[in-house]
């Protein structure tokens, strides 16, 4: 485009379009006037912002504008607020009741100028002291991006971006509080009595000291000028500072940061944690006086808010791509969909495939409850304890860059501030301000926290109240606070001795206290036994990683990690119950897991929590299935992972005993079940056992049903006992 732009041309457009534009049809066969029905509530003060969408402007045929106002968005920004101000009068159907303070201030300052007017003179006021438009305003303009156009990351974010409209996305680390910024300061002259205004475009002003009214210039007095508090406008501001996403930082710098001016409708919008899509205008930031001679040649930049939107999970960088399509279903949800998911996680690390079924668990996460102000987490929690050289870290930052929010440290690397939040000095406002931790960070995400054990012990127990309440209480520096830190926590963790070692109790062995034991759901001891067969398959999967840097053919192709995400994102959605048939049944396996408890001693920290973990787990399952109630193979699985993660820990305290087949041990689990016999007039009554319970016991510790039905046929075949022919009760003989 050549040549200077006809701005007076464009206000035409501009009228045109806020007037004539119809939104679609919404199936009601009236026309809908988009703009005109806000600019009628603008006039009668019900509305007080105004949000022009691009889209709109293209759709009526003026690309041009459109163009025009990406690319110089402040200069058009005050092109459509004055059309808007010049229009509104004839928009006003009613008058207006509902008058503010600088509407009586203006009134009062007309009567007396009207009262106080020579009448030989033409002109009411000095043309060079007429009320700026600013003051008058009581509106905001503000514009929205095309659809089409994507949301970018702070990094990308140049030089030649400087004035134009962008739309880029972060994390809010930083909110100040809101607070009145002036627009417009009013002066009144202790000589003359008049009034001067003077409208204020950047963050620091040179207040005015000499009257510029004719009075004063003319008799040469000098009148000074005082600042009218009661007569200046004032607007909300609040400053915001923004840091992008975690996944979009190369290894080895660090996350670049934005600050975003919002004003007006635009503040409270936001808090630390928050993810958010921000648009504005990318500019410099002007400094005068003192501020600019101590900045020197540096000029530091700002975003000037248009618009702030809270993201949700699911709209985060891949999020974006649309939804799953039927055949990506379909590829998901198959017969052996949950050890397909399972194993695509970390499909290069070998084995491990209840610990991935763990993971993948955790990533989908329970179901919320929050009846009547007591809240019950669903976040599952999970701490990989084991010897070194088993891939507990691998397993984290595959995790770390599967999970559509997540932040990584390490226990060495992070302090308790670090974690939940820190106090800093705002430097605009010279005011104590929170900046958000890691966990505030990976709000309704995962955080993941390898060395977990070398963490300091003042700074571990910032943890607890994260792990339960999922919240973080600040009471720093006169500042009281509550944030939210709804997030899954992944840790890993070595033995207090390096390697586990299996004479010493579990306490000796992990050395962490109980009342964080008890926080996490799944406690895993991932052991490296020494084991020819196991060895040689290992040391074959890693030589083949190796050479080749991917895992060995599978059974079946992993799934990919878009798809992943998106399919996790899908079945997060889904709000599943446990019926009440089942309430029973959960309740009494709870019953023998305590029972189990008090004959081991080494198993100290099985709690109320426990059942809470077995509740989520289930109800996990049940949304991987995108199921929206609870089924009894749901609580059996889960209460399999708990069993197993149970005997990883203590798989290892029996050494000085022989070695019981998986027969031997389905045999007990069974025996355990059987009443014991009582004798009724001399004659004993046989002990039965219902069939479906024992098949669900023994399923629930860990044994497949062939192993189970293996023993059924061994001990009939030893007349141990007998099964009746509809094969639903078992009588020991």
């Amino acid at each position: 485009m050549s040549g200077r732009r006809d701005y007076e041309d464009d206000k035409e457009k501009i009228r045109q379009f806020l007037e004539e534009f119809t939104s679609p049809d919404d199936g009601t066969g009236q026309k809908n006037f988009k703009y005109y029905d806000q600019m009628v509530k603008l006039a009668h003060r019900e509305q007080t912002e105004i949000i022009i969408e691009l889209q709109d402007i293209i759709d009526y045929g003026n690309e041009d504008l459109a163009e025009a106002v990406e690319t110089n968005a402040s200069r058009f920004t005050q092109l459509f607020s004055e059309v808007i101000q010049e229009a509104l009068p004839s928009y006003k159907t009613k008058d207006v009741v509902e008058k503010d303070t600088l509407d009586v201030y203006i009134q009062h300052r007309m009567m007396m100028e009207e009262r106080h007017r020579d009448p030989s003179s033409a002109s009411t006021r000095d043309p060079r002291n007429r009320y700026p438009p600013e003051l008058l305003r009581r509106f905001e303009v503000h514009f929205k991006t095309p659809e089409l156009q994507k949301l970018v990351s702070i990094r990308d974010i140049k030089a030649e971006k400087v004035g134009k409209l962008c739309a880029v996305r972060g994390i809010v680390t930083r909110a100040t509080e809101v607070k009145p910024m002036m627009q417009v300061a009013t002066y009144t002259c202790d000589q003359c009595g008049s009034e001067t205004y003077q409208p204020i475009a950047s963050p620091s002003f040179m207040p005015l000291t000499q009257c510029p009214s004719t009075d004063c210039t003319t008799n040469k007095s000098g009148g000074k000028l005082h600042l009218q508090t009661r007569g200046s406008k004032f607007i909300k501001f609040q400053e915001i500072k923004i840091q992008e996403h975690s996944g979009a930082v190369p290894t080895g710098d660090i996350p670049w940061t934005m600050t975003v001016f919002a004003r007006g409708e635009l503040t409270r919008l936001t808090q630390p944690g928050d993810h958010v899509a921000v648009t504005g205008i990318f500019l410099p930031m002007m400094r005068t006086g003192f501020a600019a001679m101590s900045g020197g040649l540096l000029s530091e930049t700002y975003m000037e808010a248009h618009r702030i939107v809270q993201m949700n999970k699911t709209e985060d960088d891949e999020m974006e791509e649309g939804v799953l399509t039927e055949e990506e279903i379909s590829q998901v949800a198959e017969d052996d969909f949950y050890d397909k998911l399972a194993c695509s996680i970390a499909p290069e690390i070998y084995g491990h495939e209840d610990v991935k079924k763990a993971l993948l668990l955790l990533l989908v996460g329970g179901v919320d409850r929050n009846s009547k102000g007591m809240k019950i987490r669903g976040n599952i929690h999970i701490c990989l304890m084991g010897d070194p050289g088993v891939a507990k870290s691998q397993m984290l930052t595959f995790l770390d860059r599967l999970a559509p929010r997540s932040q990584y440290t390490t226990g060495r690397g992070s302090s308790g501030v670090g974690l939940t939040a820190a106090v800093i000095k705002d430097p605009l406002t010279s005011e104590m301000t929170l900046e958000g931790g890691a966990l505030v960070l990976a709000d309704q995400g995962v955080c993941c926290i390898d060395e977990f054990d070398k963490m300091m012990e003042h700074d571990r127990t910032a943890i607890h109240e994260v792990m339960e309440q999922q919240t973080i209480s600040i009471a720093k520096a006169g500042l009281m606070t509550t944030l939210n830190a709804r997030v899954s926590i992944l840790s890993a963790a070595n033995p207090a001795y390096g390697r586990y070692n299996p004479k010493r109790t579990v306490e000796q062995n992990i050395q962490l206290p109980a009342a964080l034991l008890s926080r996490f759901d799944l406690l895993w001891l991932i052991q490296d036994k020494p084991d020819r067969d196991h060895d040689l398959r290992l040391a074959n999967h890693i030589t083949y990683v190796h050479q080749h840097n991917i895992q060995p053919p599978l059974a079946f192709e992993p799934l990919d990690m878009k798809l992943m995400r998106r399919y996790i994102a899908l079945c997060k959605k889904k709000q599943p119950v446990v019926p009440p048939e089942l309430t029973d049944y959960i309740t009494g396996a709870y019953v023998e897991l305590r029972k189990e408890a008090r004959n081991n001693k080494d198993m100290t920290y099985t709690s109320a929590r426990t059942l809470l973990a077995i509740l989520r787990l289930a109800t996990a399952l049940a949304r991987l299935r995108l199921m929206d109630t609870v089924e009894k193979a749901d609580v059996n699985e889960a209460m399999r992972l708990m069993e197993m993660s149970k005997d990883s820990l203590n798989g290892q305290n029996d050494q000085g005993q022989r070695a019981q087949s998986i027969t031997d041990q389905i045999f007990s689990v069974i025996r355990e079940m059987a009443p014991e016999s009582q004798s009724e007039d001399g004659v004993k009554v046989p002990r039965v056992v219902k069939m479906s319970d024992a098949r669900d016991r023994c399923i629930s510790k860990g044994f497949t049903p062939a192993q189970y039905d293996e023993t059924i046929e061994e001990y009939e075949d030893l007349n141990v006992w007998q099964v009746n022919t509809a094969r639903s009760k078992l009588t020991f003989i």
